[in-house]
């Protein structure tokens, strides 16, 4: 074999490694979004723990908190942190209540408003995720795939958010602020369409409780 017939066979090689490759990295860009569709798709509900740092851009001291969740789409969860401090968050479908025990203080306000285009729209929503955010492919790394969803309204309130998934399962959430802020929120425990008491997403302000907002079928 002739040293340009050589060179031509080597290059043919080359070509077809590049083109596997290239479908290769093809393949990899769509897991991380289509892990992501799959699993709001396929979760309707679910419930776990979670643990989250929060780190402000000036670098001091990052504020750590956990807890535990649940939701059942669309519009329904229960968000409660036991670490540092309790505070309890519950969707009802209509209603979004805040309620902070150390001062038995309540606010409630409209679910639509509440959620909107923010992270958590993501998972409790009742729209598709092509309605708030655009998806792109973020990578691999950490042993997770990586969604980059950025928001298409500017008011939502963050920058940018980031999302890993494995084999199908939400394992982290990274949000950044417009101020600089960045939020970790590590899920645990996570099981997908679990069996869920039915007052679960339910809410009644405790006695004597100062509530900030309207109720409705209530005088103030």
């Amino acid at each position: 074999m002739s040293f340009l017939t050589k060179a031509a066979s080597a290059m043919i090689r080359g070509a077809a490694a590049l083109a596997l490759a290239a479908a290769a990295l093809t393949v990899s860009a769509a897991d991380g979004v289509a892990q992501l569709r799959a699993f709001v798709d396929g979760a309707r509900s679910a419930e776990g723990k979670f643990e989250q740092v929060v780190t402000a851009q000036s670098g001091r001291r990052p504020q750590e908190a956990s807890g535990s969740f649940a939701y059942a789409r669309p519009g329904r969860f229960h968000w409660e942190y036991d670490r540092p401090y309790r505070q309890v968050l519950v969707g009802d479908g209509k209603l979004l209540w805040t309620w902070d025990p150390d001062l038995n203080q309540v606010t409630v306000r409209e679910i639509g408003d509440a959620l909107g285009a923010t992270p958590a729209a993501i998972l409790f929503g009742s729209g598709a995720l092509d309605d708030n955010f655009e998806l792109a492919d973020g990578g691999e790394h950490d042993g997770l795939a990586w969604v980059e969803a950025r928001p298409k309204l500017t008011e939502s309130g963050f920058e940018a958010l980031r999302i890993g998934l494995a084999e199908g399962q939400l394992e982290r959430m990274e949000m950044r602020d417009h101020f600089g802020q960045t939020t970790v929120i590590r899920f645990t425990r996570l099981q997908a369409n679990p069996v869920l008491a039915a007052d679960r997403f339910s809410f009644t302000p405790p006695a004597g409780a100062d509530i900030i907002g309207d109720v409705p079928g209530t005088t103030r």
